[in-house]
C-alpha cells in the first residue's frame, strides 16, 4: 500500500510540477555556471547507499567539506541557491528517486554516506530498516535545528506507529513548515556530493 502510494503520488507529482521543475533547473543553469543537478551518496534502507539528486545551489567550486567548516558559507551559494533551499524546491528532483523506490514520500531524511554516527544509531533503533523519506518525524519537528540523538528517536517514533493517516498527518504538517520555512539552516548542505549531472 505505501509503495503504491508512493510511486502515484510520485507521478503524479512530477507531472503536475513538471513546469516549476524546468523553471527551476533553467534559473539554476542561467545563474551560475555548471551542472542543473547533482548526485550525492545517502544511506538507504538496510543501510544500503543509493544516488539522491538534488538541484544545485552552490558553486561548483565550493571547498569539498560541510558547510560548518566554511568560513562564509553564504559565499557559496548561487543566486537561486538560497531561494531553492528555504523553500524546499532544491529536493523536488528527488521525486524520481520516489519513483525508483530508493526513498518514500514518508520516512527518516537520508543520512550521508560518511555520517557514521548517525548511521549505527539507527541501526541501533532498527531505523534502518525504513526506506528513507523525502520527509518525516524530524522534519516537522525542527528540520536541521535539532541533534541526532532527537532525530533517532523521532524516526523510531515513526517506525513504530506508522501507518497511512500518520504518513498524511506528516506530509501536511511538512507542507505547514515548508510555507513557515521552518528549522531551515546553511547547514543544508551539498557538499561532499559525488558528482554533477546535467
Amino acid at each position: 500500500m505505501k509503495r503504491l502510494f508512493d510511486f502515484v503520488m510520485s507521478l503524479i507529482g512530477i507531472i503536475v510540477l513538471s513546469p516549476i521543475i524546468l523553471i527551476v533547473a533553467l534559473a539554476v543553469k542561467l545563474t551560475s555556471p555548471g551542472p542543473m543537478l547533482f548526485k550525492q551518496r545517502r544511506i538507504g534502507k538496510n543501510n544500503d547507499e543509493f544516488q539522491i539528486y538534488k538541484f544545485r545551489t552552490m558553486r561548483i567550486d565550493t571547498p569539498n567539506v560541510p558547510t560548518h567548516l566554511l568560513e562564509n558559507p553564504e559565499q557559496w551559494i548561487t543566486p537561486v541557491g538560497k531561494f531553492l533551499r528555504k523553500t524546499s524546491l532544491d529536493e523536488l528532483p528527488q521525486l524520481f528517486n520516489i519513483l525508483k523506490g530508493e526513498m518514500s514520500i514518508v520516512g527518516p531524511r537520508p543520512a550521508l554516506y560518511n555520517q557514521i554516527d548517525l548511521k549505527e544509531m539507527r541501526t541501533e533503533a532498527g531505523v534502518h530498516k525504513l526506506v528513507p523519506g523525502l520527509t518525516g518525524c524530524a522534519q516537522i519537528n525542527g528540520r536541521d535545528e535539532i541533534p541526532l540523538s532527537l532525530k533517532v528517536k523521532l524516526d523510531k517514533e515513526y517506525l513504530e506507529k506508522k501507518n497511512f493517516l500518520f504518513d498524511i498527518k506528516i506530509i501536511f504538517m511538512t507542507v505547514l513548515s515548508v510555507i513557515k520555512s521552518e528549522g531551515v539552516q546553511e547547514g543544508k548542505n551539498e557538499n561532499n556530493n559525488e558528482s554533477l549531472v546535467a
